[in-house]
């Protein structure tokens, strides 16, 4: 190789190299100090876009979370209220059950109403006072009427990322209408009965209470007659109410004409609610007609203080199933919560694993390339130096 001092190929060579080892330099400088693996998409464009959809779902998970706490919290809201809900009625049981005895005189069982009377106010309180946020939760407004308020607790939108709380049944303000004081015994319906065409058969009633449809559909029920046949609407009655279907949700009774003959039947809801007049599926019955229908319990007298008894009864059935339920979907909001904030560390730890730098293993690297960059240095000077020699050709 000539001497020359045009082209200095050591020192581009050198140059080059130290300009490739500053980057390095710079690259481990810039991971140890912001702690990331991937700083910008071309460190590891496959890895950015992998990171980026495990940071969506652990940001999701943990909003999740905390709407599954809120869900937990809605829930115990209205069960809270559902269980004052409950002491006031079995209150109301006692003083049905005191006012069935005919010891009591007039005076004692309108102080039974009174007391009745301010606790269905209290229940209607409690219908309108007890709310999460600003949403009722006891008095069939919730989810918009239909009493369902959905949760994400979910980091996804499909059907699977959410919880439902049905509140449907937990209408106090329901129960408090249905059990106003003072007012007369829910009228049942009236059906004409031709035992000509009235053969064996199952029969169906359906009536309507609080805006909820009860339906029930007996067992096959045979006359004594021909054919299976009712010899008389009595006959028919007692089959009835001997069916344990019809039994569990109605009454029956059988009306007369002034000649003591019976000319139909009349079936009252234990709920309370209206029965349908529209003909029953049974051959034989005709269309009903419905008897001025009010709710309410009645203390005045030992029939309708017994009366009383088995509307309240209904309640609190229904005010258990109710907590029941809550209580199962609250059980749910925790194991949601659990899951979720399982899933959200572990996909954070997939997250780290792909973005985060491994300081020691970086720490490696920017010590070499450090040490890189002083020798780079020196030789680049040294490169410099070694056309100088031309200077003592051109003295000589």
């Amino acid at each position: 190789m000539g001497f020359q001092i045009n082209t200095n190929l050591a020192a581009n060579n050198t140059y080059r190299n130290l300009n490739s080892t500053q980057n390095a330099l710079g690259s481990s400088l810039e991971k140890l100090s912001s702690g990331l693996r991937i700083n910008r998409a071309a460190d590891d464009a496959a890895g950015l876009a992998i990171s980026e959809g495990l940071k969506s779902q652990v940001g999701g998970l943990t909003v999740a979370a905390r709407n599954a706490q809120d869900g937990v919290s809605v829930v115990q809201t209205a069960e809270g209220g559902l269980t004052e809900t409950q002491s006031i009625l079995q209150r109301m049981r006692d003083l049905a059950v005191q006012a069935g005895n005919d010891s009591n005189n007039d005076a004692s069982r309108a102080a039974i109403t009174t007391e009745v009377s301010s606790l269905s106010d209290e229940l209607t309180r409690i219908s309108s006072s007890t709310n999460f946020n600003g949403i009722n939760l006891l008095d069939g407004s919730a989810g918009g009427g239909s009493g369902k308020l959905n949760f994400q607790v979910g980091a996804n939108g499909d059907a699977a990322s959410q919880i439902t709380v049905d509140l449907s049944g937990a209408n106090v303000k329901n129960i408090a209408n249905t059990l106003a004081s003072g007012t007369t015994a829910t009228g049942g319906t009236t059906f004409t009965v031709d035992t000509a065409t009235l053969a064996a058969g199952k029969s169906t009633f359906s009536s309507v209470s609080g805006g909820v449809t009860t339906s029930v559909t007996t067992g096959t029920l045979t006359g004594s007659a021909a054919g299976g046949k009712f010899a008389s609407v009595d006959e028919y009655a007692a089959k009835l109410t001997s069916d344990s279907s019809f039994n569990s949700k109605y009454t029956v009774s059988v009306d007369k004409d002034a000649n003591g003959a019976s000319t139909g039947i009349t079936v009252t809801a234990k709920d309370g609610g209206v029965v349908d007049t529209t003909a029953p599926a049974a051959a034989g019955l005709g269309t009903g007609s419905t008897a001025a229908a009010t709710t309410g319990i009645k203390f005045d007298t030992a029939a309708h203080a017994q009366a009383a008894i088995t509307a309240i009864d209904l309640q609190i059935t229904a005010v258990s199933t109710a907590r029941a339920g809550i209580g199962a979907v609250q059980n749910r909001f925790d194991h949601a919560i659990n899951v979720t904030n399982v899933a959200s560390e572990n996909l954070t730890a997939a997250e780290s694993r792909i973005t985060d730098t491994d300081m020691a293993s970086e720490m490696v690297k920017y010590t070499r390339a450090n040490i890189l960059s002083q020798a780079g240095t020196a030789m680049l000077a040294q490169a410099n130096q070694s056309t100088s020699g031309v200077l003592s050709l051109l003295r000589g």
